[in-house]
């Protein structure tokens, strides 16, 4: 999961086992984590080049783990921040095409297409086309294709292309909108909910994609890039999936759309004081005994924040509990 910020299995694997069971020396942790004593030192060495792990200032051979919403945190922006350089890049080859009149074998790699009709002619051919899977962003702006207004949506699932869709939250408002998500999650398309999609897009088996160069609402004709370069493919594969991975879960009960899993409540405050523990780098046990909770009950409650956050591992929830402001940096008490 960490590979998306630079570090390999190994080191993961050894990062976590700190964050939950604690420092240790390196014979230890290779112990704790079944690994050879070679491969636990070069994992040693990366997490303490990324600044994730330090030595323990007493004398002592022993390792711990920097608190997750300090370093990783510092990561991510890095990789956020890379991620808009290559947006911006995007825009300016698109731009530079687009005042260089450029021609010939280029014309195949990145297209410049104007005009509603033509740009609906391209979605239809990406559809199309498709073979595996077919990713959108869908924003709250209107829309210059209708959704499947040319019917090749239909026969792409039909032939069995996967659909993953992240849509706008305010998009759920516009007229028309349940009735074509009920049908999209009919055909088994997965449809998810940010509260800010970054753009419109359409990526087809990772190999070709179509985002737009104008804003739909200043009135201007319609422009899009049809890419396939495969490096600029590959950067806005990559948005997608970070957009969809923040994305809540769109579903369908007895006639309703709703967005997430079944209503879970909020964290409590006992909820939010055992995940400042956590987040301190405190063992379950001792954040039983801090609270003076029962073990069990502290792992059940651990537990539901996971379900409630959507997380497959601890390191998971801590990301979520920060982005949804469920703990603060202040040191619980006691």
């Amino acid at each position: 999961m960490l590979s998306a910020i630079g570090l390999d299995e190994g080191a993961e694997r050894l990062y976590t086992d700190l964050v939950v069971h604690g420092s240790g020396t390196p014979a230890e942790l290779a112990a704790r984590c079944a690994t050879g004593e070679a491969e636990t030192l070069a994992a040693l060495d990366a997490l303490q080049r990324q600044a994730l792990i330090a030595p323990q200032h007493d004398g002592s051979t022993r390792f711990a783990a920097a608190p997750p919403t300090v370093a990783l945190e510092a990561l991510l922006t890095g990789r956020r921040h890379a991620l808009h350089q290559a947006e911006l890049a995007v825009a300016a080859l698109a731009e530079a095409y687009r005042t260089s009149g450029a021609d010939g074998g280029h014309r195949d790699l990145v297209e410049v297409v104007s005009g509603s009709a033509a740009i609906s002619h391209r979605v239809a051919q990406l559809q199309l086309g498709a073979v595996d899977e077919l990713l959108a962003l869908v924003t709250g702006r209107h829309q210059v294709v209708r959704a499947d207004a040319t019917g090749a949506e239909t026969d792409a699932v039909t032939r069995g292309v996967r659909y993953r869709v992240v849509m706008e939250r305010q998009t759920l408002d516009e007229p028309g909108a349940a009735e074509a998500l009920f049908e999209a999650m009919d055909r088994e398309q997965q449809v998810r909910v940010a509260d800010r999609v970054p753009t419109k897009l359409i990526v087809a088996d990772r190999s070709a994609a179509l985002v737009p160069l104008t804003d739909p609402g200043d009135g201007a004709e319609p422009v899009a890039l049809v890419v396939r370069a495969p490096a600029l493919v590959g950067v806005l594969t990559v948005l997608f999936e970070h957009t969809w991975e923040w994305a809540h879960p769109l579903t369908a009960d007895d006639g309703a759309l709703a967005v997430g899993a079944a209503p879970a409540g909020e964290p409590d405050t006992v909820d939010r004081r055992i995940l400042a523990l956590l987040l301190a780098g405190a063992t379950d046990q001792a954040v039983a005994n801090q609270l003076r909770l029962g073990l069990r009950t502290v792992q059940r409650r651990i537990s539901r924040l996971m379900a409630l956050a959507r997380a497959e591992t601890r390191i998971q929830l801590g990301w979520q509990a920060h982005r949804r402001g469920w703990v603060t940096d202040r040191t619980p008490d006691g």
